[in-house]
């Protein structure tokens, strides 16, 4: 999960994902990280952290990283919050192998950054929230076949 800063919306997508996957006990490994640096070492946002809380996930134990490029080595997949990010990883993919990997989260439309208002984060997380069980739908039926 891949977004800016990594102290949002790719800390909740991340946190979202982790619930989804343990409760449907698949064991994939999820992780979050920043496109920028100036967040590198910190936890995420608090507006973040509670909002998530508020639906029962704890993600005050994450630590804000920036997007590596062995991380292409490292998932199967790699799903960006807007098209700015998915930009980013594009210009840094090595070969097409990397390219595949990298896709936005909700398909074709964007997760809108909710960093300048306390009151995105709720509807942000929904947003996020519904484009993960999606997104474990669609990734359990490619596991199957």
């Amino acid at each position: 999960m891949v977004c800016l800063g990594n102290i949002c919306r790719s800390p909740m997508a991340h946190g979202i994902m982790e619930r989804i996957v343990k409760e449907n006990d698949l064991g994939w490994e999820i992780e979050s990280a920043g496109t920028g640096d100036w967040h590198v070492g910190e936890p995420p946002d608090p507006r973040a952290i509670k909002t998530a809380a508020k639906h029962g996930i704890d993600i005050s134990g994450q630590v804000c990283r920036l997007f590596q490029i062995s991380d292409f080595d490292t998932y199967d997949y790699i799903f960006t919050m807007d098209r700015n990010n998915l930009n980013d990883l594009l210009a840094i993919a090595r070969d097409q192998e990397d390219v595949k990997k990298i896709k936005l989260l909700l398909g074709d439309k964007i997760v809108p950054d909710p960093y300048y208002s306390d009151k995105q984060f709720e509807p942000v997380f929904k947003l996020i929230e519904a484009g993960c069980r999606k997104l474990v739908g669609k990734l359990m039926l490619i596991a199957q076949a």
